[in-house]
């Protein structure tokens, strides 16, 4: 027989084990896990704001030209700028955007039309995450009916990669869309999010580097058609206001005055 427990004392390892648990009865390896639960989830919401906060401190980052400057004309193609409600527009520069252009361009001739949306993020370059067509649209009341990879042929006959989404808004008020994407990562097209999501991608761009930056860049319309010529047409104008992989702007140089023309961004 245990003389301990005969003689009232606890037994050592009683003890021992007693010292590990907690007032209620609780393991202290539990608290522990708990408190480092804890920390972990105050750390991972407190890092997109530290970012946020961040950013703000280290304000806009302009491009060399305005992406207003974008042509208002563009071959047989005349474009209109869309107006953006002020609220949007706030929470746009609050948390991605250093500047954009948001525009309709119809194409009387072939009796086309299209909308373009270019958005550069260079002071948060990863704030854009989720700022997609597949969650915008839905999120406006669209019925997202799939997404597929494809691609454009430029003026130039670059191969320009794009995602092209698909979505109807149901009976009475029907209407489909076709929207085309892609994104621009420090000069470098991609349709993948994954290329600038990870943590390094994420950290403010405290240098103030134009050149380091996500710019996204949709093209949509009623018809895909449309939304296909449209992005093939002007995609290579689109991409020379944005920093190529040298850094270099290249609209910065082209044509008269801050506009550059159509046929400027096709010469090499």
């Amino acid at each position: 027989m245990d003389s301990d427990r005969v003689r009232g004392r606890t037994p050592p390892g009683a003890a021992r084990l007693s010292r590990r648990r907690s007032r209620g009865g609780t393991p202290v390896w539990a608290s522990a896990v708990v408190a480092f639960l804890l920390l972990v989830i105050t750390g991972a919401a407190y890092r997109p704001l530290a970012s946020r906060l961040e950013g703000d401190l280290i304000g806009q980052i302009n491009l060399p030209i305005p992406l207003r400057e974008i042509p208002l004309r563009v071959d047989g193609w005349v474009g209109e700028d869309l107006a953006i409600a002020s609220t949007t527009d706030a929470y746009m520069r609050r948390n991605f955007a250093d500047d954009y252009v948001s525009r309709r361009y119809v194409n009387a001739a072939q009796g086309l039309w299209a909308d373009l949306y270019v958005v550069y993020c260079a002071s948060l370059p990863a704030g854009i995450l989720g700022h997609k067509p597949a969650v915008c649209y839905p999120n406006n009341g669209w019925v997202h009916d799939g997404t597929e990879t494809s691609q454009v042929t430029s003026r130039t006959g670059h191969t320009v990669d794009c995602l092209v989404h698909r979505f109807h808004k149901p009976a009475p008020s029907f209407q489909e869309i076709v929207v085309l994407n892609f994104y621009v990562l420090n000069g470098q097209i991609t349709v993948s999010e994954d290329e600038f999501s990870g943590p390094l991608s994420r950290r403010p761009n405290i240098a103030g580097d134009p050149a380091r930056y996500v710019a996204q860049v949709q093209v949509s319309s009623v018809l895909e058609h449309s939304a296909r010529v449209a992005a093939a047409e002007m995609a290579d104008l689109i991409l020379t206001f944005l920093p190529d992989r040298n850094g270099q702007v290249r609209a910065a140089g082209m044509g008269e005055g801050p506009t550059p023309t159509a046929e400027a961004a096709e010469r090499p």
